[in-house]
C-alpha cells in the first residue's frame, strides 16, 4: 500500500471508513466552489469519486490520496494525481489536485501534502511533468501552485463549465525537491 508521511500528515489509499468524513467535506459548497461546476457532492457522488480515484491507482500506479492528520488520524481531505483529460490543453498529462475541509484551510496542509505528492510523482513514479489547472479567482490554490514552483503556461476556458482557468506545470528538470 502506498503511503507518504510528512511532518504533520499521512497520505494513503482510501478505506471504507473515509466515505462519511470525505462526504462531509465534499457536501460543503465553499469547499466545492472551485471544483467542476461548483456543485457540492452527496454521499453517492463522493463514493463514486473515491471509486474512480482507486481505479486510477490500480490502472496508473498513481491517484488521489486520502489525507489525514498524523496527530489525530482525522481525515482532512484529498490530495493527489489524476489524469488531466478535462481540457484539450492538458490531455494525456498528469495533474496535481487537492481538496481540503474548510477547518483545515490556511494552515499549510494543502502545500505540505501537494509538495509530498509532487515529489512522489517526479521521483517515485518517474513522471517527467506534472500540471495544475486553477480556476481564475481561486487565490488560495494559486498560492499552493506558486509554492510548488510551478509556472503558468497559459489560460483557457473549461469547456464543461465555461470558467476561465490558468494552466501551470513543472517538469523534472525544474523541480527543486
Amino acid at each position: 500500500m502506498t503511503e507518504i508521511r510528512t511532518p504533520r500528515l499521512l497520505l494513503r489509499r482510501w478505506t471504507d471508513d473515509d466515505l462519511v468524513p470525505l462526504s462531509e467535506i465534499t457536501s460543503d459548497p465553499d469547499v466545492m466552489r472551485w471544483t467542476g461546476d461548483g456543485s457540492a457532492l452527496d454521499l453517492d457522488a463522493t463514493a463514486e469519486a473515491i471509486e474512480l480515484w482507486e481505479e486510477e491507482w490500480d490502472d496508473e500506479g498513481f491517484g488521489v490520496f486520502a489525507v489525514e492528520l498524523l496527530a489525530s488520524g482525522e481525515l482532512i481531505g484529498a490530495v493527489g494525481l489524476s489524469a488531466a483529460d478535462d481540457l484539450p490543453e492538458t490531455r494525456h498529462q498528469v495533474q496535481i489536485v487537492w481538496r481540503l475541509g474548510r477547518p483545515f484551510w490556511g494552515q499549510g496542509y494543502a502545500s505540505e501534502a501537494a509538495q509530498a505528492t509532487l515529489e512522489f510523482a517526479l521521483q517515485d513514479r518517474g513522471l517527467d511533468r506534472v500540471v495544475a489547472v486553477n480556476r481564475v479567482g481561486n487565490e488560495e490554490s494559486a498560492n499552493v501552485i506558486r509554492k510548488l514552483g510551478m509556472v503558468q503556461d497559459g489560460e483557457t476556458v473549461d469547456p464543461a463549465t465555461g470558467a476561465p482557468v490558468t494552466l501551470h506545470s513543472i517538469d523534472l528538470t525544474e523541480y527543486a525537491g
